[in-house]
């Protein structure tokens, strides 16, 4: 019993030892070791008849596992060796400005403000331009992975200021005696160019279209006397406020015409107030003193409240009774303008470098662009070089007012100069330069003074938004202070649903009518002065206005061209369109507007913008009528009501459409099914005559409601828009 115990214990041992031995063999490397069992003494007996099946056993697994082993080995390659990341290098130096650092770091102003603020800096008062601590670029530099390097210097490009400027005041022996530049000014239809017509014997208001003046002109009137004087003629219509102030800065005395029978107008006011401004002496010019209804005295009196102040009353304003028309006293004006310019000692120097002043400007067909100007200073001839604005020209032609060549042109003349390259702006000052190079490096430099400021403002446009931006998002994050970030999840949840509820549908209507225009002008000024009625344009609410392009000159392909992209009307002011550009715009379907008077201009433009409005549904009462009972009538197996009326007011028609009225509310809107007077058809009723009627619809009729009898008519909408004439 004992035997056969221990001998079951000796062979769980030795197989216990087997298991052991082979765990070994699979964990360790069998080829440099030899298995070797380890048994009892008691076991040795049972080793020898299973040696030999384990050592084949164990010597198959060992073979195959090296040779595995060897496969793995085989698949193996080699690790990438992983190169260290080199930071970026950001170069920097002292006084280096927020917007530098963003630039050189290749990053946006944002995220720099943000690094700052994350960082505990004031950045309260810190804008794009302010400079930075050395402590504030090492750890922005230092937060965004990169790594800084100092420059040595920072040396901004300077361009050189190639600019032309006017000459230093002239030396008093170099001066001589010039003769006066006067104004005229005035209210619209106050007899302005009528008298000049008088001083030269001319017929300017015969050439003016309208009879009103609508361009500055310049010329030179040589008096009775011998006297020179050099008139400009000023546009009195509303339009042209910036022609009369650029006359009032050029002259060197305002003639100030008003009519005795008007009276002081809104122009006149303007008028007054361009003379203050220039600090130009006044000549008061009443015309119009041989109607009947004239009353030269009011003139003056209404004078008084603006400042003007005639030497009657104490003050230094010459006045003179005048008629235009007839030539009546205008001797005792010329004196008056000749005596008050010898006062003013009226000098200049003939010498040096030309300057002078641009006070129209056009495009001519055969000549080009053509200005004309007045010089102040030196003597201009032909060839020489002038800069005026970002346009330079070299002097082919020179020409007066009666389009006679000139060969030189003095201080305080009059002069049309035929040979620019652009067409300069009214207003711009003429200089002369010594050569064509120096003529376009002037230009350039104001170009790119130009273009400096434009980038200037756009960056100013872009920091307002952008401070508008951070200081959004800085207040959308100071929402979420104390909160957990279940409460966030749900804030921002909830914003964007209602984000989401927000969006704008898919639109069902038809767009805002527009009215997309093209404008050109014979000069400058024309289409300065169009350009300013059209910016107070207001009703974009009902009807859109969009300025697709406007220039100087005569219609061309160019513009036939554009207007057919747009869809748009060209409006031409005293401008021309030859034969082959109308046929090129009536293939297009393109409308060619031309016009002589400004206003009638207007009118039309009124009414493009009115035709584009929709129709207006204008309804007119006919009658009312009152109810008074109310019946039950069959008609088949159906049952009706029908009211019980008398007309009130006008006559009720049954092919017009009614209403149902109680306490001022509308009930039904619609058409009768019948209308009766005691049981018979009848299509119409009078006022005081009972009727019974019924509603094509099953409403509520109560005692004592309304019945409105009324006619729809469809109107055509004007735009609210008043270009103020």
């Amino acid at each position: 019993m004992n035997r056969n115990i221990i001998q079951r214990i000796e062979q769980l041992v030795h197989i216990h030892n087997v298991c052991r031995q082979l765990n070994i063999l699979c964990l360790r490397n069998l080829s440099a070791r030899q298995w070797r069992p380890v048994l009892f003494p008691s076991a040795a007996i049972h080793q020898r008849h299973l040696s030999s099946s384990l050592m084949k056993m164990t010597t198959q697994h060992d073979r195959f596992l090296s040779a595995k082993k060897e496969k793995v080995q085989k698949k193996e390659k080699l690790k990438p060796i992983k190169i260290k990341e080199q930071k970026k290098l950001v170069e920097v130096w002292h006084n280096m400005t927020l917007r530098e650092l963003a630039r050189a770091m290749e990053r946006e102003i944002d995220d720099v403000y943000e690094i700052l603020i994350l960082s505990d800096f004031d950045v309260d008062n810190l804008k794009p331009s302010s400079a930075l601590t050395p402590e504030m670029l090492k750890t922005v530099i230092k937060k965004s992975g990169m790594k800084s390097v100092y420059a040595e210097t920072k040396i901004e490009k300077v361009i050189e200021n190639k600019d032309a400027v006017k000459r230093a005041p002239a030396d008093p022996s170099l001066l001589v005696p010039r003769h006066p530049v006067v104004t005229i000014m005035g209210h619209v239809d106050h007899g302005k160019t009528t008298l000049l017509d008088q001083l030269r014997k001319s017929q300017i208001v015969a050439m003016e279209a309208g009879g009103i003046t609508q361009h500055i002109g310049a010329f030179s009137v040589c008096l009775a006397s011998g006297d020179k004087i050099t008139f400009l003629d000023t546009p009195g219509h509303a339009a042209f406020s910036a022609m009369r102030e650029r006359g009032a800065h050029v002259t060197d005395i305002v003639v100030l015409v008003v009519a005795a029978d008007d009276g002081v107008m809104k122009q006149t006011v303007e008028s007054i107030q361009h003379a203050k401004n220039a600090r130009v002496p006044v000549i008061l010019a009443i015309n119009k003193c041989d109607k009947s209804e004239a009353d030269p005295q009011r003139v003056k009196m209404e004078l008084l409240s603006h400042n003007i102040v005639c030497e009657e009353f104490g003050g230094d304003v010459q006045a003179i009774n005048i008629s235009a028309l007839k030539g009546e006293n205008l001797q005792a004006l010329a004196e008056a303008v000749i005596t008050l310019s010898e006062m003013l000692e009226l000098k200049a120097d003939p010498t040096g470098l030309v300057e002078g002043t641009v006070i129209e400007c056009r495009t001519d067909k055969g000549k080009g662009p053509v200005t004309t100007a007045i010089i102040q200073r030196g003597t201009l001839k032909k060839g020489a070089v002038l800069v005026a604005g970002k346009a330079w020209a070299k002097v082919r032609l020179m020409l007066d007012e009666n389009n006679a060549m000139l060969s030189e042109v003095l201080p305080s003349m009059p002069v049309e100069i035929v040979g620019w390259k652009e067409l300069p702006s009214a207003g711009d000052e003429i200089l002369e330069v010594e050569s064509e190079q120096r003529a376009k490096e002037v230009v350039q430099w104001r170009m790119y003074v130009e273009e400096q400021e434009k980038i200037k403002k756009d960056m100013e446009v872009i920091e307002a938004k952008q401070k508008e931006h951070r200081d959004a998002h800085r207040k959308h994050l100071d929402s979420f202070i104390g909160m957990t970030w279940k409460q966030k999840s749900a804030v921002l949840y909830k914003a964007k649903k209602n984000l989401m509820g927000k969006r704008p549908a898919e639109k069902t209507t038809e767009d805002k009518p527009m009215v997309p225009i093209i404008i050109k002008g014979d000069v400058d000024g024309s289409v300065e002065a169009i350009l300013g009625v059209v910016d107070t344009y207001d009703a974009d609410h009902e009807c859109e206005l969009d300025l697709v392009h406007f220039g100087v000159g005569d219609i061309s392909e160019s513009d036939i061209a554009l207007a057919e992209t747009f869809n748009a009307s060209i409006y031409g002011f005293n401008v021309n369109a030859n034969k082959s550009i109308q046929q090129i715009a009536a293939k297009s379907d393109i409308p060619i507007k031309l016009h002589k008077v400004i206003y009638h201009l207007f009118d039309d433009l009124k009414e493009e913008l009115n035709s584009r409005l929709p129709e207006l549904t204008e309804e007119t009462v006919k009658g009312e009528a009152s109810v008074l009972a109310l019946f039950d009538v069959s008609v088949g197996r159906k049952t009706v009501q029908v009211a019980g009326c008398r007309v009130q007011k006008g006559f009720l028609d049954k092919k017009m459409k009614f209403k149902l009225v109680r306490n001022n509310a509308v009930l039904w809107e619609g058409s009768l099914t019948s209308l009766k007077h005691h049981k018979n058809d009848v299509p119409t009723v009078k006022t005081g005559v009972e009727c019974g009627l019924s509603l094509d619809q099953d409403v509520e009729i109560k005692v004592g409601d309304e019945i409105i009898c009324f006619e729809e008519k469809t109107v055509p909408q004007k735009i609210s828009w008043d270009p103020g004439f």
